[in-house]
């Protein structure tokens, strides 16, 4: 059972200005969501979406016959399915500190809500996105227990990784550039490259993604404090982390009629009946639903690196 904290009787009137600080609150940590292809569903159609893509065709390298009709081609398409999941949480908040509190302490809770939620919904898009099978390990090491702390992210590891996705054929998402997404500990290393260019030495005057820390062979950065990391599970039991580089159309993000955006949830004080008979307790809270989906495991290379401590 959830613990009742003493925190300020809410009104019902004030639950879209609670929605909007929600979201503003978390909205900037949603690094991860950023770059998904968006895939809403309908409501009352289950909660497992199935969708497909189109299949490449072969080149034609067979010259035509005058007058001859070709044997032509058929259309094939590869189907994917993805199930979505509720996530939530809530406060409870007594009465009593409506009367003496000080602090907004429902602003405060709803930050911290906010938090909450920006960080699992970042946490459970990372951890699907970074399942994917595409890997690169640094200092061309076969596998993750065999990557040391001293493998760290590099221009070579960068190059590598574009050349792979180069000739995968898969496509830029911003400007020409791919989309990097990396932690506080291998933009460290990565910045110490000669021809890292950061933002402020970009001669163009382009739109700049959010966090966008630089760019680096056709690499655009942005930062992320909840970037992947394998703790203990590398050579001699070092950390490794994760480097997500990035092409259009890499992974897909499903929600069912919006509700991805997480609702925020207020329930004054007295509004649960007789569970709540002297009007004691009101609270807080939010929930969402939502799952993302790898659809192109070609267009994302994870890079595993050690990093300078």
């Amino acid at each position: 059972m959830a613990t009742v904290q003493t925190l300020a009787i809410l009104s019902t009137e004030n639950k879209t200005y609670y929605d909007r600080l929600l979201l503003e609150r978390m909205l900037p940590d949603l690094v991860y969501a950023d770059y998904g292809q968006k895939r809403p569903a309908p409501k009352n159609e289950g909660d497992t979406i199935n969708f497909r893509k189109m299949n490449s065709l072969g080149v034609a390298t067979t010259p035509l016959t005058e007058g001859v009709m070709p044997a032509g081609n058929a259309l094939s398409m590869s189907s994917m399915t993805a199930t979505v999941s509720q996530y939530g949480d809530f406060v409870l908040m007594s009465d009593k500190i409506d009367l003496i509190g000080i602090d907004p302490v429902l602003a405060e809770a709803v930050t911290v809500l906010a938090e909450q939620a920006a960080l699992t919904i970042d946490t459970i898009n990372r951890d699907i996105i970074t399942a994917g099978t595409n890997v690169q390990y640094a200092g061309g090491k076969a596998s993750r227990l065999l990557t040391t702390q001293t493998d760290i992210l590099t221009g070579t590891e960068i190059k590598k990784a574009v050349r792979t996705m180069r000739r995968n054929n898969a496509k830029p998402i911003k400007d020409g550039d791919f989309v990097g997404i990396l932690g506080p500990d291998c933009e460290y290393d990565l910045m110490s490259d000669a021809m890292w260019i950061d933002v402020a030495k970009y001669q163009n005057k382009e739109q700049l993604l959010k966090g966008e820390l630089g760019k680096l062979y056709g690499v655009k950065f942005v930062r992320t404090s909840n970037a992947k990391k394998f703790v203990g599970l590398g050579a001699a039991g070092c950390d490794i982390y994760g480097t997500l580089i990035l092409a259009k159309d890499a992974y897909g993000l499903i929600d069912i009629s919006g509700s991805g955006k997480p609702e925020s949830i207020i329930k004054s004080a007295g509004s649960a009946g007789t569970a709540d008979p002297l009007n004691q307790q009101s609270s807080a809270g939010w929930k969402c639903i939502f799952t993302a989906k790898m659809i192109n495991e070609l267009a994302c290379i994870r890079i595993e690196s050690g990093a300078t401590l």
